[in-house]
């Protein structure tokens, strides 16, 4: 049985092919996204700091990955990203964060199992539609006949996008290198002598 928890040896890393480079400084769109943690969430309304994280797709104990997953650059890790926000969560917190959101293209029903099995402490949302991915030009890939979205992760910032992060390897170092970033960008608090 695969542990969904665990990355593989030997993955290979995703390249950067350029299909984030025109995101830095966009404001967010105002749409409403299905979340698994109740009503639907407005990204265009949101305030403060936010991190949004796309992901491909996560799996299900005992459900089969996708065809060939292993070996699509960049397609593995979405549990270990996840566990990785959520083990960081407090900290991303404590350094401005005001909202964590994972966004992938699979329904609410299919990500309320993830966020429980997982215990997320914060939501899921689903752009199944594709509407964001379209809105933004959001990178993709096909697998088995499903658009799936490329590892991204992004920065959000009174509303436009700040900092984005893309190709994001390895996944389960995600919310850790962020909180880094994060931390090298917090203002000096040390008193001046």
């Amino acid at each position: 049985m695969t542990d969904l928890t665990q990355l593989p040896e030997g993955l290979e890393p995703p390249i950067d092919d350029g299909a984030s480079a025109h995101l830095v400084g966009r404001d967010l769109p105002m749409i409403a996204l299905p979340s698994t943690a109740g009503p639907p969430v407005d990204l265009g309304r949101l305030k403060g700091t936010a991190i949004l994280y796309f992901y491909p797709m996560t799996g299900r104990p005992g459900a089969p990955l996708p065809g060939g997953w292993n070996e699509i650059p960049g397609a593995r890790g979405c549990t270990p990203q996840a566990c990785g926000f959520r083990d960081h969560f407090a900290e991303l917190r404590g350094l401005g964060v005001s909202h964590v959101f994972g966004i992938s293209s699979q329904t609410t029903a299919y990500q309320r199992e993830a966020a429980t099995r997982l215990n997320l402490p914060f939501a899921l949302l689903s752009d199944a539609g594709l509407e964001l991915q379209e809105m933004l030009d959001l990178p993709t890939f096909e697998v088995d006949g499903e658009r799936l979205f490329k590892r991204l992760t992004m920065v959000m910032q009174g509303g436009a996008i700040a900092a984005v992060f893309y190709p994001v390897f390895p996944p389960d170092r995600s919310a850790a290198d962020l909180a880094d970033w994060l931390r090298a960008r917090a203002p000096e608090t040390r008193p001046r002598h």
